[in-house]
């Protein structure tokens, strides 16, 4: 008995040193254990709405193995609930559990043919997976059945600048932009990240964006993208003294002291 109590504790002292070095040196990263459970299970006499509310809760404070009980829960006593079920697959790419992530949003699929955001979330597994072929085609079917949303357009464009259809994808942000100036600030708190395969590309992205802005006549949100373009390295920066498309904020003093001070690349 005394035996295994020492090889506990030993165990325990062992899983612990990490985590005792990781905070004595703050520059080395910590792989840290996976997240626990830490609600109570659901009642088994609670509601179908009961158990889906708790589990939003749940998710959107990042206890999402607990989230997933509780949408594991609802479905049983509603197990046609399209919407439990694209919930349940956010959940699951929240964790990186893709494949079953496509599973849950094919089913909501299954009871919504109209469901727009099961598409398009379809087409976020397909980009993850750097199948931007395939979201393509996701992002058009959820465009399809509800064209007034910007962040379909934003994701629709993000999988054309990923294959290099720059062309595209720059008509299928402006298109976002002009549904929502604020999408792609809204998505950077609550969406993934875009894939770039290169610093260039990230660079010929904000460029892109300035430009969209600037068409717009949004100047500061203009001016901001073109500040990051020059930060990121673009290497096409003076084409802002041709492109039609910064006309006016050429004559912006803020635009004349932005390409005056030229900020320095940000070493990646």
């Amino acid at each position: 008995m005394r035996r295994r109590c020492f090889f506990f504790l030993l165990s325990v002292c062992l899983w612990a040193l990490p985590i005792l070095r990781a905070q004595s040196n703050p520059e080395l990263v910590q792989v840290i254990p996976p997240p626990m459970r830490r609600a109570e299970p659901p009642s088994p006499s609670s509601s179908s709405e009961e158990l889906e509310r708790r589990g939003d809760e749940l998710r959107g404070q990042k206890a999402y193995l607990d989230a997933l009980d509780y949408y594991a829960a609802a479905q049983t006593k509603n197990p046609g609930n399209a919407q439990l079920w694209n919930k349940r697959g956010i959940t699951e790419l929240l964790t990186q559990r893709y494949k079953e992530s496509k599973k849950d949003f094919q089913r909501a699929i299954h009871f919504d043919h109209e469901f727009a955001d099961a598409y398009n979330n379809l087409g976020v597994i397909s980009y993850l997976q750097r199948k931007y072929s395939g979201a393509v085609k996701e992002y058009e079917k959820a465009i399809k059945i509800r064209p007034d949303s910007a962040s379909f357009y934003s994701n629709l464009g993000a999988a054309y600048f990923s294959e290099k259809e720059f062309e595209k994808a720059t008509l299928a942000y402006n298109q976002a932009v002009r549904l929502d100036p604020s999408v792609f600030e809204n998505a950077s708190h609550t969406g993934v990240a875009a894939q770039m395969s290169s610093p260039e590309d990230r660079a010929h992205f904000e460029y892109v964006l300035a430009k969209l802005f600037a068409k717009q006549g949004d100047s500061d949100r203009s001016l901001l993208y073109l500040k990051r373009a020059m930060e990121e390295g673009y290497k096409g920066i003076d084409d802002v003294y041709k492109d039609p498309e910064f006309e006016r904020l050429r004559s912006d003093t803020r635009f004349t002291q932005l390409m005056a001070s030229r900020p320095p690349a940000i070493p990646e």
